[in-house]
Parts: C-alpha cells; structure tokens; sequence
C-alpha cells in the first residue's frame, strides 16, 4: 500500500530526490503527499501537481497506488 511520489526539475535538484514513496494513508490529500514527502519543506509559488499523470489541486484526495507528482510551470516555444 503505498504511493509513488516524483519531483521534476529544479524542484528533483532543490530537494535531492526524484522519486520516493510513502505508505499510503486514509485521508490524504495531494498537499499532505507534499508534506510528507519533503519533510514539511515550503511548497514554492506556481508548483504545479499531477495524479496519475492529470493536474489536480492541491485538496484533491489521494488513493492507494496512486502517482503523485510536483514539477515547476513549464513553458514552451
């Protein structure tokens, strides 16, 4: 029972990690993922989420197996 958790970018090297996972918890919302994730870390300004690979707020709730993933707003040309 867990939840696979995955930093992108200049959020990967901020916090030295691309990937972990958590033990999935009843009641978990994707900010809670974020806090448990980066030991209560600041979430920065314009931090876009994903679950299972769709942008989500950050209140939507988490489930068991899920993908959650933080990356900085990208841009294109």
């Amino acid at each position: 029972m867990t939840i696979n958790v995955r930093f992108f970018a200049s959020l990967r090297e901020q916090l030295g990690s691309g990937e972990t996972q958590l033990e999935f918890q009843p009641t978990l919302t994707v900010e809670d993922v974020w806090n448990l994730s980066t030991y209560q870390h600041a979430i920065p300004a314009n931090i876009l989420a994903a679950l299972n690979q769709e942008y989500v707020d950050f209140n939507e709730n988490v489930h068991d197996g899920d993908e959650v993933a933080f990356f900085p707003p990208v841009t294109g040309g």
